[in-house]
């Protein structure tokens, strides 16, 4: 029998060796590295057990910036080892910077238009919030506003029509004090959801132009005459949950019948809106679905690990935020067209 010599045998188990690290390396790759077609997205995602790596980026509507910023937060606290940067800019922002690969995920809180649709874009619902109307608290016919509510019709005259120019002229007063009518600059999804309440688009409302959803709550601060528009987010102070100092929030005659009932007035504390909205009492629009969009195929697995932990452990803290979290049936859904896409 011929004697293999130890020549022989080290390369070989070499080999073997070097085989071995290299299969064990490739099956035990952290989850962000893993290639997709090896099991469906949603069981990758819901079985997750190490911590994720790499970075996202993040841009656009003001509406939903104050809760992405604590599901940033949230996020990173469980994977340390992935770095996000979000950035406020409106809506429009978002999905021209999403659908151009400048950014990972757009944050849109408006309806998707069907020509991003047919570029790529995937929305996905994420959370429920409102947009209202904001008057400074000074307003010299406040107590008459509080007391009857603004309709949408008289919306529609000042904000489209330009009939209804002073204030006092909403309750057959004597012209005093004119308007002092605002709007947003931005491609935004607050102003694209009013004038949608008000039957139009964003173009056809006037008003002097505001940057951002801040920039526009401290014009009408600081007016008393201002008239403007908010996400419910800016027009209430995050602490204690009441208007801004300086702010107050235009109420809704819903049905019309020139008084502001008791089921209609739901604005001294935003807990109390946010309870209206997730009851359908508040009108939609302007209350409205909050998007995060990304482009379609999804290859990257971080951003199927973020977009599913925010359908999941992500809903816990749309309330403490100020928003309305997604019925049931509408997040599985969601899912499901994440898992398809």
């Amino acid at each position: 029998m011929k004697k293999i010599t130890s020549k022989k045998i080290i390369p070989e188990a070499r080999f073997l060796v070097i085989l071995f690290i290299l299969l064990n390396l490739s099956f035990n790759r952290p989850a962000s590295l893993q290639p997709l077609s090896l099991a469906p997205a949603g069981q990758a995602i819901s079985s997750q057990e190490k911590p994720l790596s790499g970075q996202l980026s993040i841009s656009g509507a003001w509406a939903l910036y104050p809760l992405a910023v604590r599901w940033v937060e949230e996020f990173q606290k469980a994977n340390p080892a992935v770095k996000i940067d979000l950035q406020a800019g409106g809506a429009g922002k978002g999905m021209a910077d999403v659908l151009s690969g400048l950014v990972d995920i757009g944050m849109v809180s408006r309806e998707i238009y069907q020509e991003e649709i047919a570029r790529g874009a995937l929305p996905l619902a994420v959370a429920r919030d409102a947009v209202v109307a904001t008057l400074n608290d000074k307003n010299p016919v406040l107590k008459l506003i509080q007391d009857k509510g603004l309709t949408r019709e008289i919306f529609q005259a000042i904000w489209i029509e330009g009939r209804i120019k002073y204030w006092e002229e909403i309750f057959g007063q004597a012209r005093k004090t004119p308007i002092h009518l605002y709007t947003r600059s931005d491609a935004c999804g607050a102003a694209e959801t009013w004038a949608a309440f008000l039957g139009c688009h964003q173009e056809d409302l006037k008003g002097i132009a505001i940057y951002g959803d801040p920039g526009l709550a401290e014009a009408v601060r600081q007016d008393p005459a201002g008239l403007g528009f908010n996400n419910v987010n800016f027009a209430y102070h995050p602490e204690t949950g009441r208007p801004h100092p300086g702010l107050t929030i235009g109420p809704l005659d819903i049905d019309g019948n020139g008084r502001l009932d008791p089921a209609e007035n739901f604005y001294s504390r935003r807990d109390d809106l946010t309870l209206a909205i997730s009851r359908n009492l508040y009108p939609s629009p302007p209350a409205r679905e909050l998007y995060l969009v990304v482009k379609k195929p999804v290859r990257h697995q971080l951003i199927r690990a973020f977009l599913w932990w925010v359908l999941d452990q992500g809903q816990q803290y749309t309330g403490e935020a100020g928003y309305v979290a997604l019925a049931q049936n509408l997040i599985q859904a969601e899912k499901q067209k994440l898992t398809e896409n």
